[in-house]
């Protein structure tokens, strides 16, 4: 009787172990950047709304400072990384990410996607977009330039952007300048701004920071940053420039890194262009949505004349191409 109660006992643990180690989630390390990780941000959210509706998945964020520092990591680590999803990428890293030969193409239906361009590649898959623009408060700036031109040449003006080295917002006003100025003008183009630019942050956050404590008149940013203030803090006076030359776009990516056999990375792919991610996203990270859905007003409002604005085409512009500017930027503001 003894031996048969211990026994009964054993296989009793046994089994709920086993039913424990079934049940307990996979989870799923996500490599992005702390402004979206951030408990303010979209992160969370869609951790929250993720696991919810995949209870067998636990979601990890690791987190970045910015997009630079992001992608240097995902290069150091290269085959060896620890990520199951890179998310933070933009379409401008594609080139270099591809080289690297660690991420698989995903299983997601790209006809969901509503962009302004059109978007055929399946490894990288976009989960928000907006166009690079400069901010100002139209209480304070009462003529703010109306074009690339003018704000480069008004020395009146006085301008905040982020390093192109180490952030991705940096990176816009590069392919920006090169794609309005003719190549024997970028340099002095460039030395043109710096004599009335404040400052050059590593990121976005320490610059536009400065801007809200009044340190300059316009800050480089995207279109949608007005939103935020207008969501969240029921101010009205933030302004995105719209430029006469038209503006470059920025499109967010995530992808799958290969081999790592995690069927959650695919459920999560797929999760961020649903309903309630892109929602999740266009109001917390304050970006607009990559798939035709109904958010806020204001989101709805952007997004739709979003289609309409034009965009000058960097899609050509190769990596090689980026360094060279790069340096070009370093050599300007040194003399």
């Amino acid at each position: 009787m003894k031996k048969t109660l211990i026994s009964a006992l054993i296989l009793t643990a046994l089994f709920t172990a086993s039913a424990f180690a079934q049940a307990a989630p996979q989870t799923l390390d996500v490599y992005t950047y702390d402004s979206f990780s951030a408990d303010w941000s979209a992160g969370p959210k869609v951790k929250a709304a993720f696991e919810q509706q995949f209870p067998q998945c636990k979601l990890n964020y690791v987190a970045f400072d910015n997009n630079g520092t992001l992608f240097n990591r995902v290069r150091l680590e290269g085959k060896k990384i620890k990520a199951d999803v890179v998310l933070g990428l933009d379409s401008y890293q594609i080139e270099d990410a591809q080289k690297l030969n660690i991420f698989e193409p995903n299983k997601v239906d790209l006809s969901q996607l509503r962009l302004p361009i059109k978007w055929e590649n399946n490894t990288f898959l976009p989960f928000d977009y907006a166009q690079y623009a400069f901010i100002y408060d139209k209480n304070k700036l009462a003529n703010p330039p109306k074009s690339l031109k003018e704000l480069v040449e008004r020395q009146d003006l006085k301008v905040l952007y982020q390093d192109p080295r180490t952030s991705s917002i940096g990176r816009g006003l590069l392919l920006w300048m090169n794609a309005v100025y003719p190549e024997a003008d970028v340099v002095n183009a460039w030395k043109t701004l710096s004599k009335h630019t404040v400052t050059v942050t590593k990121g976005w956050t320490e610059s536009y920071g400065a801007f809200l404590k009044g340190e300059g008149d316009l800050v480089l940013s995207v279109n949608t940053s007005p939103i935020y203030h207008i969501l969240s803090e029921q101010k009205d006076n933030y302004v995105a420039t719209e430029f006469a030359e038209g503006s470059v776009l920025q499109v967010e990516v995530a992808a799958k890194v290969a081999n790592r056999n995690n069927a959650c990375a695919d459920e999560f792919l797929g999760f961020l262009l649903s309903p309630q991610a892109q929602a999740d996203i266009a109001k917390n990270n304050v970006m607009l949505p990559v798939v035709e859905t109904n958010i806020e007003s204001h989101i709805d409002e952007l997004n739709s004349r979003a289609k309409s604005m034009r965009i000058l085409d960097t899609t050509k512009v190769t990596s090689e191409q980026l360094k060279g500017w790069i340096n070009q930027w370093q050599k300007a503001l040194s003399k």
